[in-house]
């Protein structure tokens, strides 16, 4: 099986992913934007975009996850903003087509409780920064100049299930997408401080400086 977390940026994918990595025995991550960024470190600086819209992108996450899905007995999880429905066709709709078992959630937000959940990404920067990383801010940038254009096509029946999470924390999310799929996570045993640390440190641990 495998678990696509879509969602707006700064919407929570990213720690949703590994809190049910975390509880769910043989699952494993699979980021595609690593497919990205090693397209973009071949790529001139001028000429970097979206690297969505290369075809190789799209090409290439099909080709990894099919791979991933054949060979790897636990669930697979792959936590990635798609909103172009072609794009989505190309990567989630060919897996299916594939014969593959994809369960997709887009975590929706009103636009308020992401903005918020951006700017308290400043403690996971913070993490970075003690770390000896310096963490550019022009990542929250691009996510709010994107915020409005990913809620409102996320909200689009080709994107269900919707999963709202304005009220829900990260262990809560996964609860709700592990039931929706009939999977077991083993108890969140993580008080609010552990949980706030684990967070924090997964978060420093993505940074991108590409």
């Amino acid at each position: 099986m495998l678990l696509w977390i879509n969602g707006p940026f700064g919407g929570g994918k990213t720690q949703t992913a590994h809190e049910l990595r975390r509880r769910l025995a043989g699952s494993v991550v699979c980021d595609p934007e690593h497919v990205g960024f090693g397209l973009h470190r071949m790529t001139p600086p001028a000429l970097r975009g979206d690297f969505q819209d290369l075809p190789a992108w799209r090409q290439g996450v099909y080709e990894v996850l099919d791979r991933a899905l054949t060979g790897h007995d636990g669930t697979v999880i792959v936590p990635m903003t798609v909103v172009e429905p072609a794009y989505f066709r190309e990567t989630v709709g060919r897996l299916r087509e594939r014969g593959h078992d994809v369960r997709h959630f887009a975590l929706l937000a009103e636009r308020g409780t992401v903005l918020r959940r951006l700017r308290e990404r400043g403690f996971g920067r913070a993490v970075g920064l003690l770390a000896g990383k310096d963490v550019p801010p022009r990542r929250e940038s691009f996510a709010v100049a994107k915020l409005d254009l990913c809620l409102e096509r996320l909200r689009g029946d080709e994107f269900a299930a919707h999963l709202w999470t304005d009220r829900l924390g990260v262990p809560q999310v996964a609860d709700r997408i592990a039931a929706a799929c009939g999977l077991a996570l083993a108890p969140n045993t993580d008080g609010a401080l552990r949980g706030r640390l684990r967070r924090a440190w997964t978060g420093a641990r993505h940074i991108r400086f590409d």
